[in-house]
């Protein structure tokens, strides 16, 4: 069994070799002068596992090159984090559904398919082969735990997260709620959990994502209005588009952690042991 990787994923790629016990593959990447890729995996073997999170074009290319490159092999494609995985439906006539369009291009050639906390799981039924989807919520709660706070208050952004939260509130049985909204007028709206009280409390806002860091930053800063002790945010996928990690930084969050699906100085959390078990599976 050989790993193999994106060029975005080599440190996830490397931490799941190691915790399989398995060789992490060289692969030499080539760009020649108009732009096209090439690449070459320079140690294989009868079984390949594809670490590739597909976080831009760049890499999505490389995934599906990987892909072709192990014909013949026994295939397992990880998509840690698999981009377009919000465009799941079509919302105007002549647009494609993206989340399918790259499903069916990433499983061309894959005999399983695994993907990380998917932002919709309906979209593992676009895979043109058995897909499964993990999720590292206790692995966000284990990093909680570290933090040594007295009660914290999990929190995620809005109730369709609330169970996500609960997978993560449960590591250390604490608190859990979710952020529920509440209009004062047609241009304020405001934020507090829906049954418990923020005051005096240390908050961790749980999500799958964090994108731009808009909605979570201003949550934040009507936590903190409330009268909580601390705010914190820890996402599986830390996209940060738009200059999210500063939003959320000035929003006066005391911590801000993603994991390794994208790699980030952010990425405290791996899904490196998650992975290799399912693979074991």
């Amino acid at each position: 069994m050989k790993v193999v990787y994106t060029e975005k994923s080599q440190v996830l790629a490397a931490r799941t070799a190691q915790k399989l016990g398995c060789r992490l593959s060289e692969v030499k990447y080539t760009t020649f002068p108009d732009g096209e890729q090439s690449i070459r995996i320079m140690d294989d073997d009868d079984q390949m596992i594809i670490i590739a999170s597909t976080v831009d074009p760049e890499s999505t290319l490389q995934a599906i090159l990987l892909l072709d490159a192990c014909e013949g092999k026994e295939t397992t494609l990880v998509l840690p984090y698999m981009g377009y995985a919000r465009q799941d439906k079509k919302f105007n006539e002549g647009e494609p559904i993206s989340a399918r369009a790259m499903a069916r291009a990433l499983s061309t050639g894959a005999d399983r398919v695994f993907t990380i906390n998917i932002h919709d799981t309906s979209i593992l039924g676009h895979f043109r082969c058995p897909a499964k989807n993990l999720t590292i919520a206790p692995e966000i709660g284990e990093y909680i735990s570290t933090m040594n706070l007295e009660n914290p208050l999990i929190l995620s952004p809005d109730e369709g997260a609330w169970e996500f939260a609960k997978g993560v509130s449960a590591v250390g049985k604490w608190d859990c709620d979710h952020l529920d909204k509440t209009r004062l007028s047609g241009s304020e709206v405001t934020m507090a959990p829906k049954h418990l009280e923020a005051k005096g409390r240390d908050c961790i806002i749980v999500d799958d994502i964090i994108a731009t860091g808009g909605s979570m930053a201003k949550a934040a800063g009507m936590l903190l209005e409330q009268g909580a002790t601390s705010v914190r945010a820890a996402g599986v996928h830390g996209v940060f588009a738009s200059g999210g990690y500063i939003k959320l930084m000035q929003a006066g969050l005391a911590d801000i952690a993603s994991s390794d699906t994208i790699e980030r100085a952010s990425s405290r959390i791996t899904a490196s042991g998650v992975i290799a078990d399912a693979v074991r599976k």
